[in-house]
């Protein structure tokens, strides 16, 4: 008598997946390598586009915005019309947009380019997330979504490298040429993935893209991470900035209201009600305020106050991203061989409260070896986790909703990458601030404290003295790197305090969560 047939894919009728985990990682490379390396060409982009502060800044910022806005989107999209489409929608975007970057006639041309590769950026980490999902089982799974968490840190921790070597090599266009050429590898792979998904049970499309709810939810990150980007700027009390907050709270009101009642939602809320899929999607918001503003912001610290070179500085912060390309796959390994994956996420939180509180041991006067430990600690709580609650998560969720779990979990986590970062550089920037204006009857000459402050909140304090108007610049600038060294450490408290309240809440929330979630 026949065996009757089973629902599962037959694993040895899958195409071979090595070339699909390829594809999908050299697209998750590449995305992470423009939100970190971009920065480093600005001022030769501003050099060669004779662009103004506010539109030079728009190119990093519409990427941002528009990564942040359709993240969430994009994953809804997947599960309509399948997944190989969206991603290979995605990369056809990316693509272009790095093409028309490198090609950019002036600044404006250039933020528009940057904001169309922000958006296949999000199809990229949202459909890429879901298709190794789809395509991976068990074991496999847990290394593809290791390999997933390295390859992003990695392209995080590499961009500004590459990108200055190319920059200073080549010119600032190559950094978005070499964008589209290693995209075009992944558009020859394109029918081995949809192959590789077409033969699973899942993402092969379905039901009725929401257009409204899409239309309401790109508007609310629109108006939120217009605000925050603009926070630093306009003055996070001015009128602009808390209206624009009032609005996107307003619009999410809606948001929910329409996604209720909607029969095609592009957000399932019943996803919010599961605790654990809530916790674990918390994680990478943990994450954003331990390990994202420092490595952001140690480097200015680091040749700012410790008076080391860019270089030098530069080497320093790979104590910081080494255990973000070595941990994922060493946490896949450890949960393959039983350790609880609970474990090591809460381990993970552990380690990025640590390493922020060590890292207020920091001084002028810090040798490496001191550097060493914190950073290392504050490394090990992302590397930990990087990969590990993507796959965690997703497991957690009907396959065919994969690709909108990926897209809510990617939006918090470059959303939060986005308020971290802003909170920090204006907590750093104000509590400055308040050093620099008690410290000015030291310095009679000095004067506009909140310019100088935001200069010196830079890292560029020999610039902050000259803003200053003091005569003695040298030893303004000494005054400074003190004031910046104490700000520095107050804002690590605040960060380490956040880290432990994130850590309690997803603890809880993560709380009864089986041995192994992952077989």
């Amino acid at each position: 008598m026949p065996a009757a047939p089973s629902d599962a894919p037959d694993q040895r009728r899958r195409p071979a997946h090595t070339p699909v985990l390829a594809a999908v990682l050299l697209a998750v490379f590449v995305v992470p390598m423009s939100i970190s390396g971009t920065a480093v060409a600005l001022p030769r982009i501003g050099a060669g586009t004779h662009a103004d502060l506010a539109p030079l800044q728009w190119v990093v910022n519409a990427f941002n915005v528009a990564f942040a806005c359709f993240t969430l989107v994009w994953g809804s999209i997947a599960d309509v019309i399948g997944r190989a489409r969206a991603f290979a929608a995605g990369v056809a975007l990316y693509a272009l947009g790095s093409l028309a970057s490198a090609v950019a006639a002036d600044v404006l041309w250039l933020d528009a380019a940057r904001a169309l590769t922000g958006i296949g950026g999000a199809a990229i980490f949202s459909c890429g997330a879901a298709i190794l999902s789809t395509v991976f089982d068990g074991p496999a799974r847990a290394r593809a979504f290791a390999l997933f968490g390295t390859v992003a840190g990695a392209g995080v921790a590499l961009g500004p490298s590459l990108a200055g070597v190319l920059v200073q090599g080549l010119g600032w266009r190559w950094v978005f040429a070499v964008h589209a050429v290693a995209l075009a590898f992944v558009l020859l792979a394109l029918p081995v993935i949809a192959r590789a998904v077409a033969a699973t049970s899942a993402g092969t499309g379905g039901g009725r893209i929401d257009v409204p709810g899409s239309a309401l939810f790109v508007l609310a990150m629109v108006l939120l991470t217009t605000a925050i980007v603009q926070g630093s700027q306009w003055g996070w009390g001015s009128a602009g900035v808390l209206g624009l907050f009032a609005g996107a709270v307003a619009v999410l009101g809606v948001f929910a209201a329409v996604e209720h009642r909607s029969a095609h939602p592009m957000l399932d809320l019943g996803l919010l009600r599961d605790r654990r899929f809530l916790g674990l999607c918390l994680v990478p918001v943990a994450a954003s305020f331990g390990f994202v503003t420092v490595l952001t912001y140690l480097p200015s610290y680091l040749t700012a106050v410790t008076g080391r070179g860019t270089g030098a500085a530069g080497l320093l912060m790979l104590l910081l991203t080494a255990p973000v390309l070595v941990l994922p796959m060493l946490a896949a390994r450890l949960v393959a061989r039983g350790m609880r994956p609970l474990t090591l996420v809460l381990l993970s939180l552990a380690c990025l409260v640590a390493g922020d509180l060590a890292l207020t041991l920091l001084s002028p006067s810090a040798t490496v070896l001191l550097l060493a430990a914190p950073m290392l600690i504050t490394g090990a709580g992302m590397g930990l986790s990087a990969g590990l609650v993507d796959g965690q998560a997703l497991e957690l969720v009907d396959p065919a909703k994969a690709g909108m779990a990926a897209g809510f979990l990617n939006t918090l986590r470059l959303g939060s990458e986005a308020v971290a970062v802003a909170v920090y550089g204006s907590a750093l920037a104000t509590v400055l601030g308040t050093r620099v204006a008690d410290g000015i009857d030291a310095h009679p000459d000095a004067s506009r404290a909140g310019e100088v402050a935001d200069r010196a909140a830079g890292g560029d304090l020999t610039g902050a003295a000259e803003l200053s108007g003091a005569t003695d610049h040298r030893a303004f600038t000494d005054f400074l790197a003190h004031a910046y060294d104490s700000a520095f450490h107050s804002v690590l408290w605040g960060l380490a305090a956040v880290g432990a309240l994130l850590a309690v809440l997803i603890a809880l929330l993560l709380r009864g969560t089986s041995a192994r979630t992952t077989a």
